[in-house]
């Protein structure tokens, strides 16, 4: 491990450890704590909580049968959605989407700036993320789990993802243990030498941690869940990284248990965005 307080003034490095103590990262009296480097840590899970939500299967009722009833639809707004499944399943059918917009859905994600990057180009959601300007980032970087494929075999646009061998695997964890254990040291002494947190961070990888809410309706995840993940059952094929993906699958599961009935025919039909 590098130390990121090699030949640094003593007075910096306690200052350096004394923020490890603010960040709550470590415990202890600031002139006993190792440098904030010692601190780096690896993950290869994406956090995806929901902390929000206005989201039934009774929202899409009322929302669709104003076409019909105007006024009285105000009578589906407590309506019985399991007596409604027919209909939900013909609206996601025949691809009438709007009624599945008037709903709400707030979550809260951590996962690598990479995801964050690909993620924030569906611009049917709102978002808002961690600023690296106006607090100092976390030392929590990704590391790819045993289970990732590490090969590509194939063009751009036609290729196949395959399992690494022991030695790739063991070298994707050196180098990226190494990089980012560095980058963060160098953060650092930035930081210490008062260098602003809009300027220093330039050196971290796309692989350290941020976090961000982001709020959408059915509609649009549906139209996200299409995109970024694999199914074989699925009208249009899609073959998104998984690290995304892993985000997707955890929002579809809140959203499952939210909106069955929605989910289920969204499912039926192909797991196409109406």
């Amino acid at each position: 491990m590098i130390d990121a307080s090699a030949g640094m003034d003593p007075r910096r490095r306690v200052n350096s450890r004394a923020r490890g103590v603010r960040r709550g990262w470590v415990s202890g009296p600031a002139d006993r704590l190792p440098p904030v480097a010692d601190e780096v840590t690896f993950r290869s899970d994406m956090t995806v909580e929901l902390v929000r939500h206005a989201a039934r299967d009774e929202d899409v009722l009322f929302a669709a049968r104003v076409s019909t009833q105007g006024e009285q639809s105000l009578e589906q707004l407590g309506a019985d959605a399991s007596k409604s499944r027919g209909l939900i399943n013909y609206l996601m059918r025949d691809r009438h989407g709007s009624p599945f917009e008037h709903n709400s859905m707030t979550f809260y994600a951590q996962a690598p700036i990479f995801v964050f990057r690909e993620w924030m180009r569906h611009r049917v959601s709102s978002y808002n993320e961690e600023s690296g300007r106006y607090r100092e980032l976390q030392p929590v970087f990704y590391l790819p789990g045993p289970e990732r494929k590490l090969t590509q075999v194939g063009k751009p646009g036609h290729y196949e993802l395959l399992d690494g061998t022991p030695e790739q695997a063991a070298l994707v964890a050196a180098e990226t243990r190494r990089v980012c254990t560095e980058a963060y040291a160098a953060y650092q002494r930035m930081l210490d030498a008062d260098i602003a947190r809009e300027v220093a961070r330039i050196v971290l990888p796309l692989s350290i941690y941020s976090s961000m809410y982001v709020t959408l309706n059915a509609r649009s995840l549906m139209n996200f869940l299409s995109l970024r993940t694999q199914r074989e059952d699925s009208t249009f094929p899609s073959f998104p990284q998984r690290e995304i993906e892993m985000c997707a699958e955890k929002m579809e599961a809140e959203w499952a248990r939210l909106m069955p009935l929605t989910h289920a025919a969204f499912e039926a039909n192909g797991r196409v965005a109406p």
